[in-house]
């Protein structure tokens, strides 16, 4: 049997980055968010402190620990979200100048899922304010082009790039947003023939896509694809995957719903998407959901929708366990799924799902990837 590949997401807000610093002041990061955080109902387990402390990734040093980490715990790959819209790049430092730039980058791979949703203004979100839409997702033809010059010149290059079947992996999270950039679904796919013709030109034997599907809105302003099928087949996809349960997962009961039965449920989704698209479907596992400390503290803790939304609980070290083995399970009962897996998250700290390490579990979940894809 082939070996596992897993990937885990990796969110990179936790530098200093000119946008944010023109909105929030100078050297500020989502770190505040996570110290600012409170407990909003019963038993609430809030603040999360992180063991490491309070990290720049975007200096190679701090990032090398984590790659350590990682690698050291059955993580092969970093999937680092990645913004870039009309005007340039955002929270770019964290990959460009911490990942690959560090010393024992060779020790995993990375790749990158263009997060081409609107960045909006929820960093807090009031309860009562419909939140500013900052930066708009779609872009121009001409942006795209620079965008995918950019990728095969930057990023392709590099000898840490994750490639399946030596073909460069790149995500898209948001495919209605990637269709309204060019007004339809065939003109995207004429962008996406251009993309690769690049890649060939470049010296790379192609690319391999990946589109993120998915059918539970999660952001404000976010759509979710009525007949991903279709498009995914139009489009010429590689592979499907999902960035996080909540996406196919609602969670019921408010403030808490039970991780295991969310795990129940997303094990039903991994079967359903099993052969629903034509090409390799790569299964998810959720750490966590508690969105919370993207609230104003200030506001009331409502069922308004994200981020005042219910958060997952009993979210333990084993039960994430249990959800690997379950997951390792099914890839070997699905070898169409090419043995591979991604992981939500390296470090969504205001989103309630990371495998870093914490004061309370320590290494816990990393050790518990370890456990079951070690090699």
């Amino acid at each position: 049997m082939a070996p596992f590949t897993v990937a885990s997401y990796y969110f990179p807000n936790y530098h200093p980055d000119r946008r944010n610093e023109a909105k929030f002041g100078p050297g500020w990061t989502e770190w505040e968010l996570v110290k600012q955080s409170r407990p909003r109902f019963y038993n609430h387990p809030q603040p999360k402190t992180p063991l490491w402390g309070y990290t720049d990734e975007s200096d190679p040093a701090q990032m090398a620990q984590k790659i350590d980490a990682a690698a050291d715990h059955a993580v092969d790959a970093f999937i680092f979200d990645w913004y870039y819209y009309d005007d340039g790049p955002f929270i770019e430092r964290g990959v460009e100048q911490g990942f690959m730039k560090a010393p024992n980058a060779g020790r995993m791979k990375f790749g990158l899922m263009w997060a081409n949703h609107d960045w909006i203004d929820i960093h807090p979100a009031r309860l009562d304010q419909k939140p500013e839409v900052l930066y708009p997702g779609t872009v121009t033809p001409d942006t795209f082009d620079i965008i995918t010059d950019l990728l095969i010149e930057k990023y392709f290059s590099h000898p840490s790039y994750w490639r399946i079947d030596g073909c460069p992996y790149f995500s898209i999270y948001e495919l209605h947003t990637l269709t309204k950039s060019f007004g339809g679904v065939e003109a995207t796919a004429r962008a996406f023939d251009r993309f690769r013709e690049k890649a060939r030109a470049a010296g790379l034997p192609g690319l391999h896509l990946n589109a993120v599907a998915w059918g539970v809105q999660l952001l404000p302003g976010e759509t979710a694809v009525k007949e991903p099928e279709a498009l995914i087949d139009t489009m010429g996809f590689d592979s499907v995957t999902s960035y996080v349960w909540i996406h196919d997962v609602p969670l019921p009961f408010f403030p808490q719903t039970r991780y295991r039965d969310v795990m129940d449920k997303a094990g039903g989704v991994w079967l359903r998407n099993a052969d629903r698209y034509g090409v390799p479907y790569f299964p998810n596992v959720t750490m966590g959901w508690d969105a919370s400390p993207r609230c104003h503290q200030d506001d009331f803790f409502e069922n308004r929708g994200y981020p005042f939304m219910a958060t997952l609980s009993e979210n333990t070290p084993e039960a994430f366990r249990e959800a690997l083995e379950r997951v390792r399970t099914f890839l070997e009962a699905h070898p169409q799924c090419l043995n591979t897996l991604t992981i939500n998250c390296w470090n969504e700290w205001t989103e309630g799902s990371y495998l870093e390490p914490d004061t309370e579990h320590g290494m816990a979940y990393l050790e518990a990837v370890k456990a079951i894809f070690g090699r």
